[in-house]
């Protein structure tokens, strides 16, 4: 397929705010989820980052946000007092949450841990939801998740292989940092039941543990191709599942 050049300086787009500018020598702040956007589709990661035209935002999930913000507050417990979330123990997991200065910020999502990655002078972000340690001095990457469903939870499907690589994404950076961090990382799932005779005002979960191997090879050789892709002058082709991408055409063609 041809590539489409990008005319740079007869455009006008919808932001300014933190695009890549490949002449520039300053420090270019990427975040886990445009490395994630870059895997799904590298033309609509262009399309924000280079140009500055960015998705459809989506509606927060204020549930989610609700159940995340009262498992920190669990977790938290147990972390200021150095002892095993009773979750912890009924899956057998010898660790207790991670004890550091820079818990609140590497949890922040307008902070999160970065790193400086020299060959792209890069500055990888990711705000984690949860670090654990085992008595191996491993970090244990957690990551929070919310759902509802009758089904039996699990890690399989196609937008879940997102939650995996974002997991190995954190894994990476921690390890960047100079962290000794296991292969084994964590999903706590909260899934809202419906089988109660009413609402009454409350909703209850169960919440269980699943434990997920990670393997964060694949990290490094995506964001040398994010900058390759950036540093480019034409549109990279469409993602092949991409419904943004879809969309857009269908739309042309009715347009015209």
């Amino acid at each position: 397929m041809a590539k489409d050049k990008v005319k740079t300086k007869t455009k006008k787009y919808t932001r300014s705010r933190n695009m890549f500018d490949p002449k520039s020598k300053k420090p270019f702040k990427l975040s886990r989820s445009k490395i994630e956007d870059s895997i799904r589709c590298k033309r609509c990661l262009y399309l924000d980052r280079r140009l500055g035209i960015g998705k459809p935002s989506m509606p927060g999930f204020s549930l989610n946000i609700a159940v995340d913000a009262l498992l920190k507050k669990e977790f938290n417990f147990h972390r200021a007092n150095a002892s095993t979330h009773p979750l912890m123990e009924k899956y057998g997991i010898d660790a207790v949450p991670f004890q550091h200065e820079k818990m609140d910020e590497w949890r922040n999502n307008f902070k999160g841990i970065t790193h400086h990655h020299e060959p792209t002078n890069f500055i990888i972000t990711g705000a984690v939801d949860d670090v654990w340690i085992n008595k191996q001095g491993e970090l244990l990457i957690v990551d929070y998740k919310a759902t509802s469903t009758q089904e039996k939870v699990t890690l399989e499907g196609e937008y879940k292989e997102g939650y995996k690589r974002q997991i190995e994404i954190y894994q990476w950076l921690f390890r960047k940092e100079g962290f000794k961090v296991s292969n084994k990382g964590y999903f706590v799932y909260a899934n809202g039941k419906k089988d109660r005779e009413a609402f009454d005002g409350r909703l209850d979960f169960d919440v269980d543990i699943i434990e997920y191997e990670g393997d964060d090879s694949w990290v490094e050789g995506a964001i040398i191709e994010i900058h390759e892709c950036l540093m480019s002058d034409e549109l990279p082709d469409s993602g092949s599942k991409c419904e943004f991408c879809v969309y857009r055409k269908a739309a042309q063609k009715i347009e015209k």
